[in-house]
């Protein structure tokens, strides 16, 4: 009796066993793999293993592992620096470059003013020295620019060699208010805008003088005054005297 149990239980194990091993295959996995040549390995492999591809791997090239992902650190970045804005300057031209028309030279100019007046044609940025016999000495200038246009005859009160500036109450608020800060005062020299030479004009705020910026000549510029080469100033004023009409159109 015992022999026949142990037997049984043996038989009982045995298919118990079978049936575990069974079952274990009757469950279809997905299996994930890659596509290379190992992929083609294991989709040759028997029984009901489903493979999965999840990527193309071409063959001969490596394949390319994926960083982790760092987690964004929040660094102190420093404010950018504030950039003022400068004022515009145009590119300054060679001084040699003024237009040959506005060199100085002899011209016809008939006119019935007397010899020794000064017109300036302001239109065409020029300035008459009369001379005799239908002839006059011009020179190129710089005038008022749109706005400060004007017209109307004045003489000559005063000459200064060298002179110092003094820019106007007006021109300084109306400078001020573009980010330009004149100075009450600047004494004569190089830098001064009046230049080598002035002829002051009446009781008005205009003169004919010189400039630190010759490029300027024939072009509508200024904010009023007549302005000359530094060069063409000093032979102006050599040859004028206080007392001088001058007539700008």
């Amino acid at each position: 009796m015992t022999r026949s149990r142990l037997l049984l239980t043996l038989a009982l194990s045995l298919v118990s066993s079978t049936a575990l091993a069974d079952d274990r295959y009757k469950v279809v996995r997905p299996v994930i793999i890659e596509s290379g040549i190992a992929g083609q390995w294991m989709m040759q492999l028997g029984g009901p293993v489903r493979g999965q591809v999840v990527r193309r791997v071409q063959q001969g090239q490596p394949m390319r592992m994926t960083k982790p992902r760092r987690l964004k650190q929040h660094m102190a970045v420093e404010p950018q620096a504030q950039i003022q804005q400068a004022a515009y300057h145009p590119d300054r031209p060679a001084v040699n470059a003024i237009e040959p028309q506005f060199l100085p030279q002899m011209v016809a100019y008939e006119t019935k003013h007397k010899p020794g007046t000064i017109i300036i044609d302001t239109n065409n940025r020029f300035l008459y020295l009369i001379a005799s016999d239908g002839q006059a000495r011009r020179y190129g200038v710089g005038v008022g620019k749109p706005g400060f246009e004007w017209a109307g005859e004045h003489k000559i009160t005063r000459k200064a060699e060298w002179p110092t500036w003094h820019p106007p109450k007006e021109m300084i608020e109306r400078e001020a208010v573009k980010g330009h800060y004149l100075p009450a005062s600047m004494e004569g020299g190089e830098a001064n805008p009046l230049g080598a030479r002035a002829m002051y004009l009446g009781s008005t705020l205009y003169r004919i003088h010189g400039t630190n910026a010759p490029w300027t000549i024939g072009y509508a510029v200024s904010s009023g005054c007549i302005r000359m080469r530094n060069e063409d100033v000093v032979d102006l004023y050599e040859r004028v005297k206080v007392g001088t009409r001058v007539i700008v159109m």
